[in-house]
């Protein structure tokens, strides 16, 4: 089956702001992976061409990374995942920018079954909150799309009824501005 899925937000921010977000990713000061609620996306060296890690049951390396602008990860699991993913900035104004995640694959096997059932809804989820915890560390007030309650069932399920419950409008990550305001 073949697999289109794009996200983006726009964000009150200056292409700079965008590539800093970009940039952190994995590192000890990440900006824009939900890492509160969501597995943390780790590799086995910093950002940089090969780099092999991922986060959760999903594994990939950086096939391309263009600092500042974008990069693009190579799934090498789970099996049945044949394409990439990765965020992009694709244009800017003086205030606003657009981050853009893509993730294009054809799936086989039993991939077939459980990127609709299992593995869509738990990635559209991870990268609206990705989007959301931009939005926080840009000093912005998070909009944060609910999770279905397929989303929260499967993330306790696999969890074992250990996963932490989705941030909401009243538990604003720690040091983001009620008004949205800096």
């Amino acid at each position: 089956m073949k697999v289109l899925n794009v996200h983006e937000r726009e964000l009150r921010a200056t292409a700079e702001q965008i590539e800093a977000l970009i940039d952190s990713l994995a590192s000890g000061e990440d900006a824009l992976w939900p890492k509160d609620r969501w597995s943390r996306m780790e590799f086995d060296r910093p950002l940089q061409v090969g780099a092999r890690g991922g986060h959760g049951p999903i594994r990939y390396f950086i096939e391309k990374y263009v600092p500042g602008e974008s990069i693009k990860f190579r799934f090498t699991g789970p099996k049945g995942f044949d394409g990439f993913h990765g965020f992009d900035r694709v244009r800017t104004t003086a205030n606003t920018a657009v981050l853009r995640h893509t993730l294009k694959m054809t799936t086989h096997g039993p991939a077939i079954l459980s990127w609709p059932v299992i593995y869509r809804p738990m990635h559209d989820a991870l990268i609206e909150d990705s989007f959301a915890a931009a939005e926080a560390s840009l000093g912005q007030a998070p909009r944060i799309q609910p999770w279905s309650p397929w989303v929260r069932f499967l993330r306790r399920v696999m969890s074992r009824g250990k996963a932490r419950a989705q941030a909401t409008r009243d538990q604003r990550p720690r040091g983001t501005p009620a008004s949205g305001h800096p």
